[in-house]
């Protein structure tokens, strides 16, 4: 397996530690070279790509890859990758075997807290959700036209060592905002590149939703968080007096449920299947560490 991830950050790095002991090679690109340093400690090569234009370097490696995740998000005239890339050619790719897309559960829009799956009507309710949702028709419609099974990752809200209720706690910026009814679902990044992994390695193609087994209002995880800290939590704060920015208030305004059945009944067990046992780990690990 010859790996490329377009966008090596946060989860990108993941997947590519999740990959690197069942591939040849992986390869990583970045916005500018000084990130470099951070792709050859999780033994990734690195390559410009600013979005816009491939240069000769990346342009040749392409050709070796047989694996791509994308996780780049795309702006006002579509996917970068695609477009980049004309369309996603064999010209471009003539060894490629598999293509990863990493989405979002926010494609699904608002379900009013119900239990949904990936078969669930999908009616985003942002320019940025509508905008990823034509981007998986584009990656899908691509590897159709070159027989390449498409793997479309709808991902919750990721969390995980260096982004998590624990540091915002800390810091104190965590806030308790109470809205009735609302429903997260959430996500550990390591079970984010172990199923990204999962699905490359088995060549599987089809939409999968990547969340674990037990979505819950926000609040309860940041008690949580607080009872193993040992410390109090921030007060409660209704919804309609919390100060947040636009984007921020525009994730409250939907409400689901999210399955994650279908990658589990092809074979993948989540590393972190909840939040508690998440947490319980994460902060031990914390301790330890600090």
């Amino acid at each position: 397996m010859h790996l490329m991830i377009f966008g090596a950050g946060y989860s990108g790095k993941e997947i590519g530690r999740a990959l690197a002991p069942n591939a040849t090679q992986v390869a990583g690109t970045i916005r500018s070279a000084n990130k470099a340093g951070e792709l050859a400690d999780c033994g990734m090569e690195a390559f410009i790509f600013d979005g816009e234009t491939m240069d000769p370097a990346l342009r040749h490696k392409l050709r070796s890859v047989t694996h791509i995740v994308q996780t780049i998000p795309p702006g006002d005239n579509g996917d970068p990758l695609l477009r980049a890339a004309r369309g996603a050619t064999r010209q471009d790719f003539p060894s490629l075997q598999w293509i990863g897309y990493l989405s979002t559960i926010g494609v699904y829009g608002d379900h009013k807290g119900a239990w949904i799956d990936e078969t669930a009507q999908c009616r985003p309710t942002s320019l940025r959700s509508q905008l990823r949702y034509e981007t998986e028709r584009a990656w899908l419609q691509a590897g159709a036209n070159h027989c390449i099974p498409v793997a479309i990752m709808r991902l919750s809200g990721i969390y995980g060592p260096g982004r998590n209720v624990f540091l915002k706690l800390q810091d104190g910026t965590s806030k308790r905002v109470i809205k009735k009814g609302q429903i997260f679902n959430r996500v550990r990044v390591e079970d984010v590149g172990f199923s990204t992994a999962f699905l490359a390695e088995h060549g599987f193609g089809g939409v999968f939703n990547i969340t674990d087994d037990e979505p819950a209002p926000p609040q309860d995880v940041i008690v949580e968080a607080a009872r193993l800290m040992g410390i109090d939590p921030p007060p409660e704060i209704a919804f309609e007096d919390a100060e947040m920015s636009e984007m921020a208030r525009s994730f409250w305004g939907d409400s689901k449920r999210v399955s994650n059945k279908k990658i589990c009944d092809l074979g993948y067990e989540f590393e972190f299947p909840n939040y508690r046992q998440s947490l319980k780990q994460m902060w031990e690990l914390q301790r330890h560490t600090a």
